[in-house]
């Protein structure tokens, strides 16, 4: 009997570059889908948040991830920071949920510490680590390693509920293709 596959879509927000990576799980087995670094340019912020949400938009209809995994808000010493990528988040998050994307969220600690066994890696470190991993010939960017590695740990953390995920599996794809504009 074959084992049923699970697809999640990570994200590694950014007001300026946003990582997105889709990932596969097959079991133990992870294969690399899709990974892009989405450039925002220097645009209103108003405009980057619709390119943004556009892009992950077009990215769910196109790859069909079964869940979402983003990484949370880092504690940012400039306010001003952190609520522009709060926003970047926001449309992130919108995005998923208008696509009917259930969406997991994780620290950075939790993303390094599931892909590289250590929370105190470096972003050398989780690129390596995202290239073995999912057996790719060379590392991808930074931000599209960190939405890779955002999807591995969503992945990693579903498989204690292995028999619960593939039955949400065909039913979200389903819903999905049925509901979409």
């Amino acid at each position: 009997m074959a084992q049923a596959s699970i697809r999640a879509i990570g994200i590694d927000p950014g007001s300026r570059i946003t990582g997105i990576g889709v990932v596969e799980a097959q079991g133990q087995k992870l294969k690399h889908v899709h990974s892009e670094s989405v450039r925002l340019g220097t645009g209103s912020l108003a405009s980057r948040l619709v390119l943004l949400y556009d892009r992950i938009e077009e990215i769910v209809g196109t790859y069909q991830p079964d869940v979402g995994a983003i990484e949370k808000v880092f504690l940012a010493s400039n306010p001003q920071s952190a609520l522009v990528l709060g926003q970047a988040r926001g449309s992130a998050l919108l995005a998923m949920a208008q696509q009917g994307l259930e969406a997991s969220e994780y620290s950075a600690l939790e993303i390094k510490r599931a892909v590289t066994g250590t929370g105190r890696a470096t972003k050398e470190q989780v690129q390596h680590m995202v290239r073995v991993l999912l057996g790719l010939s060379r590392k991808p960017a930074q931000d599209a390693a960190d939405a890779l590695a955002c999807a591995i740990c969503h992945l990693h953390a579903s498989q204690g509920q292995a028999e619960v995920l593939p039955a949400a599996s065909v039913k979200s794809r389903s819903r999905r293709r049925t509901t979409r504009r």
